[in-house]
């Protein structure tokens, strides 16, 4: 049965707030956030930004700066909801570590031990400019591999499938069913390469092995226990009002709102997508980090065994060259600094998180007990991963909490 969520957006982020008993922050440092972010407003850069910094025992700053929708000049509220999109992959993964607790799968299973129309999967041998030859893979792909991104599996979908996520008009089986005929374009685990598809197919896994709708599972298990009730897939009349626009830029011109279909969920859409379908908010995303910072547990409610947590959040890539940034690996749904450099330089190893194609960022360093949250609208960024926003914030959080 699903659950019924109440809007109550100010409680929650009221509830979010909780006094973190570690060490004081440095209110003087965490006030600069406030100013750095206000700073990439007046220079046009977005239009408004939310950010969160806390740690395992409670959030200690949450801001607003600038705006949610330029045209209607609505000013950016901490309870305004972003589309989090490739955030939502860490979130499908601990869907998919809740069911390994219950016994009810292993992340070595082969994916056709729970999908059957992946038997008989074959890999590409060769096809370069000419015919293209198959083989039949040394392995089956397993849901390990998917979690990793090291299935081998075109990353979208072929002709015919390829606007799945801006018409929303299949669902998971029918997608799932089209990539599972797909040849593989490696071995599996002997590369990296980051795969939509793999991630959407473990949201069908969960749906074929829960026995429920991949977005009511999440519900059911993540998002009301924790309380995060504007976290979804297919957001409320009442929560589209608090949607921050996405803009672009075009050079040092002005923000332009981005009037695409990807943008808006159609409705009565079909396909939630796993790999980057949910909709949040900075309070929403605070009691999601701290669950995992606590090692899956939060104000008595688990959602995740320790064993489980240990398990996503540690490197499972090896030497494998992976990610969009130097010195990264990746755990299962999770990117993990394998050597701080660059923009994940003040972090410690083994800190995880992810970013979204819209610029948005979380990322949880358990050696410095914090949490990072950025939340942005905007295409075009050079590089989300490594945006000096996203760097900016990082630094001054480490620097205001560090122990």
């Amino acid at each position: 049965m699903r659950y019924a969520r109440l809007a109550l957006p100010a409680l929650a982020v009221l509830a979010a707030i909780a006094p973190a008993p570690a060490q004081s922050p440095d209110a003087a440092r965490l006030a600069a956030v406030r100013e750095q972010m206000q700073k990439f407003v007046d220079d046009g850069e977005v239009a408004g930004a939310v950010t969160v910094v806390g740690r395992r025992g409670g959030v200690a700053h949450l801001e607003a700066v600038g705006s949610q929708s330029l045209e209607a000049k609505s000013p950016m509220a901490k309870d305004s909801i972003f589309r989090i999109a490739s955030m939502t992959k860490p979130v499908t993964a601990i869907a998919i570590m809740i069911l390994a607790d219950e016994g009810k799968l292993s992340v070595d299973d082969p994916v056709e031990k729970h999908l059957p129309e992946f038997k008989g999967q074959m890999l590409v041998a060769a096809g370069d400019g000419g015919p293209i030859i198959l083989k039949k893979p040394s392995r089956p792909i397993t849901l390990r591999d998917l979690l990793t991104h090291t299935s081998g599996l075109p990353g979208g979908y072929p002709p015919g499938l390829a606007d799945i996520y801006q018409k929303r008009n299949r669902t998971l089986a029918e997608t799932t069913l089209v990539i599972s005929q797909q040849p593989l374009r490696f071995e599996p685990g002997t590369q990296w390469a980051y795969c939509n598809a793999g991630i959407d197919t473990l949201g069908r896994v969960v749906h074929v092995v829960s026995g429920e709708p991949f977005e009511w599972f999440l519900e059911e298990r993540v998002f009301a226990p924790l309380g995060m009730m504007d976290t979804t897939f297919y957001p409320t009349p009442d929560q589209r009002k608090r949607l921050a626009v996405t803009y672009d830029r075009k050079g040092k011109g002005p923000l332009t709102a981005v009037p695409s279909p990807f943008l808006d969920t159609p409705e009565r859409a079909k396909h939630p997508v796993p790999a980057g379908g949910l909709f949040s908010t900075g309070a929403d995303l605070a009691k999601l980090y701290r669950m995992m910072l606590n090692k899956g547990e939060l104000d008595g409610k688990r959602v995740l065994s320790e064993k489980a947590v240990a398990e996503m959040t540690r490197l499972q890539t090896g030497d494998l060259k992976t990610g969009f940034v130097d010195g990264m690996g990746f755990g299962y749904g999770w990117a993990v600094v394998r050597e701080p450099k660059g923009v994940t330089g003040m972090l410690s190893a083994g800190s995880y998180g992810h970013g979204g194609a819209f610029g948005t960022q979380g990322w949880l360093d358990p050696t410095q007990d914090l949490f990072v949250v950025l939340l942005i609208q905007r295409t075009g960024l050079p590089n989300a991963d490594a945006s000096p926003m996203r760097k900016s914030l990082q630094e001054t959080a480490v620097a205001a909490l560090k122990k």
